[in-house]
């Protein structure tokens, strides 16, 4: 053993730590006032030396759009930068300034405590307890009552795993944003990497817009992506360890949606009209006056079919039905995972699904087998409002599709395209009904409490937050142990100077966007 990993080791260990000596002490306990920070951060700097560069993934070099791409391996953290994170992550802090407040630096000697575990880019997942016995309750039955608040440690660990599926799809995306156009419409995106091996990508999806940028709007300097009209949005994945199924209970159907992230796309979010989901509404204006209704934009993406892909709203049904027949038979489930506009395209999906699947079901059972389809449910991170009331008591009511919605208090797009009023309750947007899971970024103890818009709807923010989350009023888990390197690489402007300064003392240094817009991001580890 090296001598670095000889000082590092113990900080792994559950047992009190010079940094936190209340670490075991009940959340109830309050730490002296005489220990400041100050004083921890002198610690720190005892106890801390420069673990061993970290890796670095490359930044692909530029090819000739006409040039097949070489198989780039993407990782989780790869999935936003400079110019592609105005695109993926709302960043109004850069469109507007003077939304960025300066914010005293303080730092929880809690979280000074598991800096060094916590500056990894091996996340340390919690945990896997066998959800079997209870499975369908984990998966929404019954709205997820008892589950949500306090959270449970096993469905936090579910909902993470979720959160990184979308992690893994922002990252294929970047890695290779114009494959829809070498022929990969049919099969695995092969950049695509998931984070858990348990699953494996059986399909990838693709969305296409109904507008066409012209060419006057589109700038020379612009990645040739950006205007492109279907691009890479997700996968569909299904798990296929039997160690976990057991564990499980069931066998996982997975779809993974990315959010927003070319010009068309972009577009398509400013189309807020609302306008029949189905075309079979007829002409009676009171049918239509009541009819479940979706922003145009969001159903034009999910229906649209493009020149060499199926529209995202086949292709999704068709994979699902057939990995639904290949596991006949099988205790199956359904979850449908998104971040933003994925997650409002998830609620489409779930309602399509739900619908197609019941009808299989129905014609192919009889009276006396009772097969019933696998549930659904939909996991939202930052989604927006999708519809109107009578699609919300639609997915609920009459398609029986489970919802859990995860927001962030400071999050703006959760509060987007509309608020209804009692004016306009009946033709307005909400959110589907289900469970909500509230987290705030004021409650991290490495984000600055005035975090921009940009990092209140940041995936990797979200993911933080829930991994610190316990309950409402509750401090941020002691334990939680959650890779902070992603924070420190996209949203390094929110990140508490103190976390900022411990990362450069210990050799680990973020990268800066690249310049050339090519959506990638590297970990620079200082120089020994």
């Amino acid at each position: 053993m090296s001598a670095t990993a000889a000082v590092t080791a113990p900080l792994r260990h559950s047992r009190p730590s010079l940094l936190n000596p209340n670490a075991t002490a009940t959340a109830t306990t309050a730490r002296p006032s005489s220990v400041n920070t100050r004083t921890h951060l002198a610690n720190l700097d005892r106890l801390l030396v420069r673990p061993p560069p970290l890796p670095l993934p490359l930044r692909p070099k530029k090819t000739p759009a006409d040039e097949p791409r070489a198989e780039v391996e993407a990782t989780p953290d790869d999935d936003r930068s400079g110019r592609g994170g105005l695109l993926n992550a709302l960043n109004l802090s850069t469109l507007l300034p003077f939304t960025r407040k300066p914010a005293a630096d303080e730092m929880s000697p809690r979280s000074l405590a598991h800096m060094q575990r916590l500056l990894t880019l091996s996340p340390r997942p919690s945990p896997r307890g066998s959800i079997a016995a209870e499975w369908r309750r984990y998966h929404g039955e019954g709205a997820w009552a008892g589950l949500v608040d306090p959270l449970d440690q096993n469905l936090r660990r579910e909902v993470l795993r979720y959160g990184d599926f979308v992690q893994a799809a922002y990252a294929a995306f970047h890695s290779m944003p114009s494959s829809a156009s070498h022929g990969h419409g049919q099969g695995q995106h092969r950049t695509l990497v998931l984070p858990d091996r348990s699953y494996r990508a059986t399909r990838s999806l693709f969305a296409t817009s109904s507008l066409s940028i012209p060419p006057w709007a589109q700038r020379q300097s612009a990645p040739k992506w950006l205007p492109q009209r279907s691009s890479f949005v997700g996968y569909v994945a299904v798990c296929d360890n039997e160690r976990e199924v057991r564990r499980m209970g069931r066998r996982d159907i997975v779809v993974v949606l990315r959010g927003t992230a070319t010009c068309p796309e972009w577009a398509e979010n400013l189309r807020t009209g609302l306008v029949p989901v189905s075309d079979d509404d007829g002409d009676d204006m009171s049918a239509q006056q009541h009819a479940p209704k979706v922003a145009k934009g969001f159903l034009s993406l999910y229906k649209t079919a493009g020149d060499s892909v199926p529209s995202l709203s086949d292709a999704i049904v068709e994979e699902v039905r057939r990995l639904v027949e290949v596991y006949k038979g099988e205790e199956l489930s359904v979850t449908v995972v998104g971040h933003s506009l994925g997650a409002s395209l998830a609620l489409l999906a779930a309602d399509k699904l739900s619908a197609c699947l019941a009808a299989d079901a129905e014609s192919t059972c009889t009276a006396s087998d009772g097969h019933r389809p696998p549930p659904i449910a939909v996991v939202s991170f930052g989604g927006p409002k999708t519809g109107n009331r009578a699609f919300a008591d639609r997915l609920r009511h009459e398609r029986g599709v489970n919802v859990l919605r995860v927001v962030n208090a400071g999050d703006v797009v959760t509060r987007v395209p509309g608020l209804a009023t009692p004016a306009t309750m009946a033709e307005g947007y909400v959110h589907a009904g289900g469970a909500e899971l509230r987290l705030d970024s004021r409650d991290s103890p490495c984000l600055r409490p005035d975090a921009g818009p940009a990092c209140c709807h940041d995936l990797e923010a979200y993911l933080h937050l829930l991994d610190g989350f316990a309950g409402s009023g509750r401090p941020f888990r002691a334990d939680a142990s959650r890779s902070v390197a992603g924070l420190l690489a996209f949203q390094r402007s929110n990140v508490k100077r103190a976390y900022l300064d411990r990362a450069r003392v210990i050799g680990f240094e973020p990268a800066t966007a690249s310049g050339s817009g090519d959506g990638q991001y590297g970990y620079l580890a200082s120089p020994t």
